[in-house]
């Protein structure tokens, strides 16, 4: 599988399209997937909208919960990485990331009052 490095930069405002939740391995058992240290994996669903362009949604799979997400929520994403994979005639691509955390907006400018 060829790993590809993604430029987040050039992607615009990533947004949380849906919150973290664990990655099940095992349907039946509902096992969560783990990673090769045993860290449990999540995916996060996050929006790409570039240029005022379409919005595409991608999931994105990221080691350990990540904390403090919202749906909604503008987000940075660390360390993204695509890969292509093929199994029979099924493709696709997937996105894995160091972290996924949450962008807090600067507070608003304290309103001027004189004394």
């Amino acid at each position: 599988m060829q790993s590809i490095p993604v430029d987040t930069a050039r992607l615009g405002v990533l947004r949380c399209a849906i919150a973290p939740e664990a990655k099940i391995s095992n349907s039946e058992t509902q096992e969560v997937k783990r990673d090769r240290e045993g860290n449990p994996v999540y995916t996060v669903a996050v929006t790409v909208r570039q240029d005022r362009r379409r919005i595409s949604v991608i999931e994105i799979a990221v080691s350990g919960e990540p904390k403090g997400i919202e749906e909604g929520q503008i987000v940075k994403v660390t360390g993204l990485t695509a890969f292509a994979w093929a199994m029979g005639d099924r493709h696709g691509i997937s996105f894995r990331a160091d972290a996924v955390t949450p962008v807090h907006a600067a507070p608003a400018p304290a309103k001027g009052g004189g004394a």
